[in-house]
């Protein structure tokens, strides 16, 4: 369906608002443009409204009505470029980057980021199979002192990974042995093979469980060891230290979910899986839902 796969390929054939609008009913509408309310294809196309009008309940759609451009005022191939270039930079793009290259205002930038952030934040998670490996990490923050709480100002995030396979991470509040099951049995499939940790006592009694110990230097015991979480992690903090260089707690969930959703489309088109999820209905946050009320 695309067959862009570089910034000049976007830039050539997405250069338009009517290409890009092609673009997006391809996507939306793979099988054909049907009303979003019954279904029927007996519709009218208004060509100055950039709507549709269905001839057998009369309602009224457009290709981005309630996804997540839905109500933007921004053009489309603006959406295209950040998309992409969201999807492309290892690290994540900061709205202060977005800025400067779409010549956007800063607050249109960082809406413009979180609303990608928050579409590709929505499919449920997978059930992880096979060998994992588990772990926390605290973010955020800064140790001022020698004699300070090294954890004071950082926001707790715990992972699992599928060896090979997707990562799933989560903010969380405590890493006691009530919430760390909770976390892990909540995303793994039942017949798990095995279930990697550090030698944490929060994992304790969890089922096919071993654990390497850091505390005693020991990294790897022959398959035993959490480095694939333990590269998660440092993927993590560079996005934070090269891109961000602060993220509110507020918005770390956002963050995590951007990194885990690249992380688990790594082998695949991220480009046009991002844009079937800006395009899904139901992907849309308001930017008073996103700033008053979120969370």
């Amino acid at each position: 369906m695309l067959m862009a796969t570089t910034l000049m390929d976007i830039l050539d054939n997405y250069n338009t608002e009517k290409k890009c609008r092609r673009l997006f009913e391809r996507i939306k509408w793979y099988n054909g443009i049907a009303c979003t309310r019954c279904g029927s294809l007996n519709l009218s196309r208004h060509t100055v409204r950039k709507i549709y009008e269905c001839m057998d309940c009369w309602y009224y759609f457009s290709v981005t009505a309630g996804t997540a451009l839905h109500r933007s005022n921004l053009p489309l191939r603006k959406w295209v470029l950040a998309t992409y270039l969201m999807c492309e930079s290892k690290k994540g793009m900061s709205a202060l980057q977005v800025q400067r290259m779409l010549d956007v205002a800063p607050k249109t930038a960082w809406y413009l980021n979180h609303r990608i952030r928050f579409a590709m934040s929505q499919l449920p998670p997978p059930k992880l199979n096979g060998i994992v490996e588990v772990d926390e990490t605290w973010v955020g923050g800064r140790n001022r002192g020698r004699y300070e709480n090294p954890f004071e100002n950082k926001t707790l995030v715990v992972g699992i990974v599928e060896r090979r396979g997707d990562v799933i991470v989560q903010v969380v509040r405590k890493r006691d042995r009530r919430t760390l099951h909770r976390f892990v049995l909540s995303h793994i499939d039942p017949n798990v093979k095995a279930i990697f940790t550090d030698q944490h006592h929060g994992y304790r009694g969890l089922p096919r469980h071993e654990a390497v110990n850091h505390s005693q230097y020991e990294w790897a015991r022959g398959e035993v060891h959490t480095n694939t979480i333990e590269g998660v992690w440092a993927l993590l903090k560079r996005s934070i230290m090269g891109a961000y260089h602060h993220v509110s707690p507020k918005y770390l969930d956002l963050y995590i979910e951007e990194l885990a959703w690249k992380y688990n489309n790594r082998h695949r088109d991220k480009f046009l899986l991002a844009l079937r999820e800006l395009l899904r209905d139901g992907n849309y946050i308001s930017y008073e839902e996103l700033t008053e009320n979120y969370k």
